[in-house]
């Protein structure tokens, strides 16, 4: 069993804009939602170089916002194509094309208000059904994206580390990388989560999971990395200096994406 227990911060300047190097681009998708009932909204990272070519499939990563944002919070605040481009000028990434969805499944999706309101914590659970039925299949049928689950990565912060334990765990047949940054207490007990530690230990080819030393939601990981620990559960173990927030975050992304798809 490997259950490595990390405190490293990223290499300065791994988020700034460089000079002279390929570069990924970002946009802005529409896709039908069944789930929800109108057309919903999701940024998409292509790295370097992409391709339409029907010839080459790329690894998916699906990335998950917290609790107040939408699908622009990461690009916002993460600064992850700047990330994702440096890493790639390293020759440290597998080609993967980057998903950033709005977690918040509901008709009126946007943030504002208040984010614990039972409809948009509801809308967060409603959005498993979005992402499996409506969002994947839209991106597999208009993006060169490969639908092997081995080729299908999903992680999130906060609340959406949260979903990503919670769906990724429960879908081994669509999920082979799952990373939580920080997740948040609407991360199921961990008995719920992994009620068969054999069976994902034999399907995941990752299992993340971090947290800031000065979190005060470190409770949720601690719990869950105890639960994997004792069930003998393959999974990396990432503490790091910091709190509930982006510093964090961007690290764990730096950190985690290099792992993928290898």
């Amino acid at each position: 069993m490997s259950s490595d227990r990390i405190r490293q911060e990223a290499t300065d300047g791994y988020d700034s804009e460089r000079e002279c190097i390929r570069r990924g681009t970002m946009s802005t998708i529409e896709y039908e939602s069944r789930t929800v009932g109108v057309r919903r909204r999701a940024m998409v990272y292509a790295p370097p170089g992409f391709s339409e070519d029907a010839l080459h499939r790329y690894n998916a990563l699906y990335l998950l916002h917290g609790i107040g944002g939408d699908e622009k919070e990461w690009h916002v605040h993460g600064r992850p194509h700047i990330i994702l481009d440096n890493l790639y000028a390293e020759g440290k990434l597998a080609s993967m094309i980057v998903v950033m969805p709005n977690g918040r499944a509901m008709p009126d999706d946007r943030s504002g208000g208040n984010p614990f309101d039972a409809d948009k914590l509801q809308a967060f659970e409603t959005f498993e059904s979005d992402l499996l039925h409506d969002l994947i299949p839209h991106m597999e049928a208009n993006y060169p994206v490969a639908a092997e689950r081995e080729r299908r990565a999903l992680a999130g912060l906060s609340m959406g580390g949260g979903q990503a334990l919670n769906i990724g765990l429960a879908r081994l047949d669509m999920f082979a990388w799952i990373g939580a940054f920080s997740p948040a207490p609407n991360t199921k007990a961990p008995e719920r989560l992994l009620p068969n530690p054999e069976e994902a230990n034999a399907q995941l080819r990752l299992l993340w999971l971090s947290c800031g030393v000065l979190d005060d939601l470190k409770s949720v990981s601690d719990r869950t990395h105890a639960y994997l620990e004792e069930h003998r559960v393959e999974h990396l173990w990432y503490e790091e200096p910091g709190g509930h927030d982006w510093p964090v975050w961007k690290n764990d992304l730096y950190r985690f994406a290099p792992l993928l798809f290898k």
